[in-house]
């Protein structure tokens, strides 16, 4: 190991933790907040987005679920990997799953056709963001 190495490896890795668990939180505040979201006004947003009510309320349930397990992560100091790897291999699940239902199923209005790929986005990025994170914790 460098004298760089070893003199920077210390300062990087809790860095490394810290950026980690705050995408992690970030995700679970937006995948939760969605959730929330398609619970309470599955509706008036299904009317918006031009996708059933029954499939917001199904949706709603998995993403309160999930942004409740990914915040529970987030909270842990050093979240294991495994755990972490499962969260953005749902994430880009969630992104591609969603634009073939978009094409395939749904029956999207124009906010549809702007909201569905924006989220998909969103979700992907933090994909990236964790996995691009992660990759640089020593293992």
């Amino acid at each position: 190991m460098s004298a760089h190495t070893a003199a920077t490896a210390p300062r990087t890795a809790p860095a490394s933790w810290t950026a980690l668990r705050r995408f992690l939180a970030l995700d679970a505040v937006v995948s939760g907040g969605n959730g929330l979201a398609y619970l309470a006004f599955s509706g008036p947003l299904g009317d918006l987005l031009g996708v059933g009510r029954s499939t917001l309320l199904e949706l709603g349930a998995v993403l309160a679920v999930f942004g409740l397990a990914v915040g529970l992560l987030a909270a842990r100091p050093r979240p294991p990997r495994t755990a972490v790897r499962a969260v953005i291999d749902i994430n880009l699940g969630w992104t591609v799953l969603s634009l073939v239902a978009m094409e395939l199923w749904f029956e999207p209005t124009t906010a549809g056709y702007v909201w569905i790929p924006l989220q998909a986005a969103t979700v992907a990025g933090f994909a990236v963001l964790q996995f691009t994170t992660l990759r640089r914790i020593p293992a």
